[in-house]
């Protein structure tokens, strides 16, 4: 009977597979890699921010880069796509660097501030608001913040950031705030 060792070898592969899928670095829920580059720049405040360049590119003085884990994180906001919750290859390193602040500060607390554009009804601004701030959340997780240290709150479209119907407008109420 050669179907016995056939699936032991099939077993044993498939387990090799796994493991070295479980140890690839990078990439996030949507495929992107930390580190990519697009050329698209959202203010240089979010670039460096991660160590080493994993997270951004690391250009400029470095002062950003050399954030200490004890300070709050100056930029406290991301910014989404048109109807998307996948947080931006561009905001990785700003999270992370949230992420490392809490890591250190076990007593520090957040508040995730969901919110959207004005386009579409409220009862779908609120949810895609909870659904931003619970990536947000998610991401933070999976760095090792405890889930007692954050809590999500969405907002939707009631507070923007900036009036007008246009791009520019809509694009700054695209967003998830870290309020500390």
């Amino acid at each position: 009977m050669q179907l016995k060792p056939l699936a032991r070898s099939l077993a044993v592969a498939l387990s090799i597979v796994v493991i070295a899928g479980c140890s690839s670095t990078g990439g996030t829920q949507d495929g992107d890699s930390y580190g990519s580059q697009d050329g698209s720049s959202m203010g240089s405040s979010t670039s460096g921010v991660g160590t080493s360049g994993q997270y951004g590119s690391t250009s400029g003085s470095g002062a950003a880069g050399q954030q200490a884990d004890s300070r709050i994180p100056e930029v406290r906001t991301i910014y989404f796509d048109y109807d998307r919750d996948t947080i931006k290859s561009d905001y990785e390193s700003v999270v992370m660097a949230h992420a490392r602040y809490l890591r250190a500060n076990p007593n520090a607390r957040v508040v995730l501030h969901g919110h959207t554009d004005e386009r579409g009804t409220r009862e779908y601004n609120m949810a895609l608001g909870e659904r931003r701030a619970g990536a947000v959340q998610r991401f933070l997780n999976i760095q090792g913040v405890s889930p007692s240290q954050m809590s999500v709150v969405s907002y939707g479209e009631e507070r923007p950031a900036a009036s007008g119907q246009n791009e520019s407008a809509y694009s700054q109420n695209r967003r998830v705030v870290f309020n500390y």
